[in-house]
């Protein structure tokens, strides 16, 4: 049925079509931000690297041109991102999207409440790929993400028809991503 959908579907979807890999088939919560599968999502883990933005080189952040002396790479459990800055992850997780839904991320209430806000564009049909992960520090202060656990949530809805043109058909330019992608143009 069209709409939002369940996790009944979800789970269906992630098993017998590989839509979601890893797929954690409940809810992970003990001593972790919670991941895996919710009522009416999934919610993503962030990997181990991340670029945080940095002014050390003086550049300008150009989505035409985009220098990556802008960002310094940093692995690890977790990651301190800067007062009022900016860093790029990637899901753990990798999606393959079908040809009739469309799923918007939003972020988890535990970072939001400390000022860190996760913006992922939607996940057209049929995209497929690791999600390259926004996080915005808005608050004053440093702010500490932690690898391979919870950091959004995606809901997935399904149209009653499948799309004229996907993504894949579009041959769109953040198909099958495999680490943190930065613009392109």
């Amino acid at each position: 049925m069209p709409g939002i959908k369940s996790d009944r579907w979800i789970r269906q979807m992630a098993l017998h079509h590989d839509m979601i890999n890893p797929f954690s088939e409940k809810q992970v919560r003990e001593g972790v931000i919670s991941y895996g599968l919710s009522s009416y999502g999934y919610d993503l883990r962030v990997a181990d690297e991340f670029k945080i933005f940095t002014n050390v080189n003086s550049t300008i952040v150009d989505p035409k041109r985009f220098d990556e002396r802008s960002f310094v790479t940093i692995t690890g459990d977790s990651v301190v991102v800067p007062p009022n800055s900016f860093a790029l992850a990637r899901s753990v997780e990798y999606f393959k999207i079908p040809r009739d839904v469309l799923t918007v991320c939003v972020g988890k209430s535990t970072y939001a409440r400390c000022g860190i806000i996760v913006n992922v564009t939607p996940f057209e049909p049929e995209w497929e790929g690791f999600v390259t992960l926004e996080i915005s520090n808005t608050t004053p202060l440093p702010a500490k993400v932690y690898a391979n656990e919870g950091l959004c949530q995606i809901l997935f809805f399904q149209s009653d028809e499948p799309c004229e043109v996907s993504y894949a058909d579009r041959k769109g330019k953040y198909q099958a991503q495999k680490g943190i992608v930065l613009p392109k143009l």
